[in-house]
């Protein structure tokens, strides 16, 4: 009897360990097929690396942060990060406009703290709003400000910023440096980090409305 339990939990094991596997190999296949129709909006052809999502996440109070928003959450990676780290009564909101990405979040991720927003990060303001919540401790973005025009760079950049609470933070990570004078107008004081061991090297801004 103790050999056919020990034996079904390191079947269950197995399977866990294999459904993991898979789902990350789906996500890094989706990523990559979304680049090569579009590189300069991904950038790189794989996802964020641990590095970066350390380098990222690691200012964030954790025990402070009820609403996160996030925009490009691409195909989870950080989002599923930061869930692990939320607390029970947190929420995470991300906003995506590629298609294949939503469908891909939505049917990979069900977690009730995650809300998925089929929408462009100029709406964050909005969004909060319709769905019920207040404003937000941080908002984490890694869209490619660098190719946006001017008008729509500083759009989600403002709208954003309105969408924060007095002292709430913003966390931007880039493969250029582009953003931030932008977020220097924005904010004032912009704290720079640079994380030379994802692919591509990315650069990691923050900034705090005060």
């Amino acid at each position: 009897m103790k050999f056919t339990l020990h034996t079904a939990e390191q079947a269950r094991k197995l399977k866990k360990s294999h459904d993991v596997e898979t789902r990350a190999e789906e996500s890094t296949f989706v990523f990559a097929r979304n680049f090569f129709k579009n590189p300069r909006m991904l950038g790189s052809v794989i996802p964020s690396s641990r590095y970066l999502v350390t380098q990222l996440l690691r200012d964030v109070d954790w025990q402070r942060a009820r609403v996160i928003v996030e925009l490009g959450p691409g195909v989870g990676t950080i989002s599923r990060e930061i869930l692990k780290r939320m607390r029970p009564d947190a929420v995470l909101v991300v906003f995506e406009i590629n298609d294949e990405f939503v469908k891909h979040l939505r049917q990979n991720f069900h977690d009730p703290r995650l809300r998925v927003q089929h929408r462009s990060g100029a709406e964050v303001v909005e969004a909060l709003r319709e769905l019920g919540l207040g404003k937000a401790d941080y908002a984490i973005a890694g869209i490619p400000f660098s190719i946006m025009t001017d008008e729509d760079r500083m759009s989600v950049l403002r709208n954003c910023r309105e969408a924060l609470v007095q002292g709430g933070s913003m966390l931007v990570y880039q493969f250029s440096s582009k953003v931030r004078a932008d977020l220097e107008k924005l904010y004032g004081r912009v704290h720079r980090q640079f994380e030379p061991r994802n692919i591509l090297p990315a650069h990691v801004f923050h900034c705090v409305k005060e």
